[in-house]
């Protein structure tokens, strides 16, 4: 797929410039952000640095795999080494986190279990940023990317979902990966597998959304467009089902939670 040129430069002056205004006008000092060795995270972080606010980049490792600790102490080095700003605390939530599982129920489902406690590992990760935040007078900056926030709805309700402000979630993959380019992350973390990091090993997006960022990309143009599965054959037609069966059943995540609605009629 080819993408067309984006003005990188408008881009993180103009994200730079909201997210300042935004903290200025929340009457906080700066921001917080997790640290998870990808792409995402590695953008965001970096662009809050750019702000000249304190950033505060939070490590979360539970039971993690070493290329992603490795990958996120990487990036968190190379920002110390631009912005004075910049700093950094290791959050070690593996014993929380196998101390809160052993108090809960398992079931027998092993796979919806795994992902139940995968989520939990998200909004644990969520609340420790907010404990950060609410320490430091600090803002909790989101990760996700259009694709993930708005396509497929690949985050965790109330996990790395739950943040103040969200600067990359009008950025496709694509986009995120041109910011990132631009900014001089490094070629790493820019080539990196994307993962959520939730499992304790390598398993990629991918392998759970059943297709790569560039192929989602492709099907949620598409779908904005108007496009249906008739416009569609072979792998295209297998990705564009995948979109929007996943783009369906996680519109409880997109859209602002329901509120039952009660009448003066009702009430008097």
């Amino acid at each position: 797929m080819e993408y067309k040129k984006i003005n990188s430069e408008k881009i993180v002056h103009h994200i730079i410039n909201w997210l300042t205004e935004y903290a200025q006008n929340a009457r906080v000092k700066g921001f917080v952000v997790g640290i998870s060795g990808g792409i995402d995270s590695a953008l965001v972080s970096t662009l809050c640095a750019k702000t000249g606010l304190p950033t505060l980049c939070v490590e979360l490792p539970i039971h993690q795999a070493e290329s992603h600790v490795n990958r996120g102490k990487e990036h968190i080095q190379f920002l110390k080494k631009q912005y004075p700003n910049v700093t950094s605390v290791v959050a070690d939530l593996t014993a929380s986190f196998d101390l809160l599982s052993d108090a809960l129920p398992i079931i027998e489902d092993e796979a919806r279990l795994n992902l139940t406690l995968a989520n939990t590992r998200s909004r644990l990760r969520m609340l420790t940023l907010y404990y950060y935040a609410g320490i430091h007078q600090l803002l909790v900056v989101g990760t996700g990317n259009k694709v993930e926030d708005f396509g497929v709805g690949f985050f965790t309700k109330y996990g790395d979902g739950g943040v103040d402000v969200s600067p990359i979630a009008d950025l496709m993959k694509s986009e995120v990966r041109a910011l990132a380019e631009y900014l001089g992350v490094t070629q790493n973390i820019i080539k990196a597998k994307p993962t959520d990091g939730l499992f304790g090993d390598d398993r990629s997006d991918e392998d759970q959304l059943g297709a790569n960022y560039d192929e989602l990309e492709v099907a949620m143009l598409a779908h904005e467009e108007g496009k249906t599965e008739a416009d569609f054959s072979g792998r295209a037609l297998e990705v564009f089902k995948i979109y929007k069966r996943l783009n369906t059943i996680n519109q409880h995540k997109m859209n602002p939670i329901p509120v039952c609605e009660i009448t003066d009629e009702m009430k008097y």
